[in-house]
């Protein structure tokens, strides 16, 4: 229940305090997170309130018309209305080009701040051109009145809030579409831990906006018949087995939620790929505290529509690993080979 879920999650203090020291003048390099955190890369996001600091480029200053006449003013850096979220334009970003967007949800008791600390997904998205924003779930209200996502029924939703997050984080995507020239085949999700459940839902309810999602430590619904997909949505779970928090074989928060294996069954079951899953791919090196290539690779390729389902299972991996630099590229490469088609 949530008492364990916060005992499980008491490195919240330190990277809270890390967080608050990195808006002095002696920065110090923090060691852990909260609930989706870990060892923070460097970043280049300078604000530490919730959301980074948007950086354009004078090629995303001019307006264009896009695909059937619309026309993009690529000027607009803040979406969400009441609940503002940032949105990073890589130095390379052109208006005149449709360019992916990914969004990053991060996990319950962090915030999106943290969580870019953690993953930096900011630099990638400079080297490769895609537009990136990473907006704040709602704060509880009572309690701790930590930050969560009103994702599935299983995580973290734990004082009943009516709050609309499929909602938002959909009228998001669409905002941004609205004002930069969006590539619609390639929108992303990127979620850990309750955001990764919330990647989950989003895959549910609106996968005709979404291509793919990446899961860090996330679940989907146990009981599958409350996922309404409609539309093939590729997905990449990603899962330690040592996870104390989120754990590899299934648990309960508010409900249960299920194990690693049966929320990537369930979608090679959604996504109407062949029963026979490709092994053949060498393991991987992704966390730095573990020995040797420590990640298997899992993968169902003859899906519907060309999507993909793939498991990366983290041997020896915890709720916040400590990750290797190749860690992100990884994720977006598998992103970017499963667009809408």
């Amino acid at each position: 229940m949530k008492n364990s879920l916060l005992a499980s999650l008491a490195v919240l203090s330190l990277s809270s305090a890390g967080l608050a020291a990195c808006s002095g003048s002696d920065t110090p390099e923090p060691t852990g997170t909260s609930g989706s955190g870990g060892s923070p890369s460097t970043t280049t996001a300078t604000s530490t309130t919730g959301t980074s600091t948007t950086s354009t480029s004078a090629s995303a200053s001019t307006s264009t018309t896009g695909a059937g006449g619309s026309s993009f003013a690529c000027t607009e850096t803040k979406f969400g209305d009441d609940r503002p979220v940032d949105l990073h334009v890589p130095p390379s970003y052109s208006c005149d080009k449709g360019a992916p967007l990914i969004i990053m949800l991060h996990g319950y008791t962090a915030t999106s701040a943290l969580e870019e600390l953690y993953l930096n997904i900011t630099a990638e998205s400079n080297k490769r051109g895609f537009l990136y924003a990473h907006p704040d779930g709602t704060t509880e209200t009572s309690g701790m009145k930590n930050p969560f996502w009103n994702a599935t029924d299983a995580c973290c939703n734990f004082y009943d809030s009516k709050i609309d997050d499929s909602g938002y984080i959909s009228k998001i995507i669409k905002d941004v579409q609205a004002a930069y020239n969006v590539d619609a085949k390639r929108i992303y999700l990127i979620g850990h831990s309750n955001g990764g459940f919330m990647s989950y839902r989003m895959a549910c309810e609106h996968g005709d906006q979404i291509a793919a999602i990446a899961s860090l430590a996330g679940a989907m619904y146990q009981d599958v018949s409350k996922c309404p997909a409609t539309t093939p949505v590729s997905v990449l779970q990603i899962h330690g087995t040592a996870d104390e928090t989120v754990t590899y074989t299934g648990g309960k928060f508010v409900n249960t939620y299920p194990s690693a294996a049966t929320s990537v069954a369930d979608w090679v079951t959604i996504n109407k790929c062949g029963p026979t899953p490709d092994t053949s791919a060498a393991p991987l090196d992704l966390v730095s505290t573990l020995a040797g290539n420590e990640t298997t690779v899992t993968s169902y390729t003859d899906c519907q529509s060309g999507a993909g389902v793939t498991f990366w299972s983290m041997t020896g991996g915890s709720h916040i690993p400590t990750f290797t630099p190749k860690f992100v590229p990884k994720v977006v490469d598998f992103l970017y080979a499963h667009p809408k088609p």
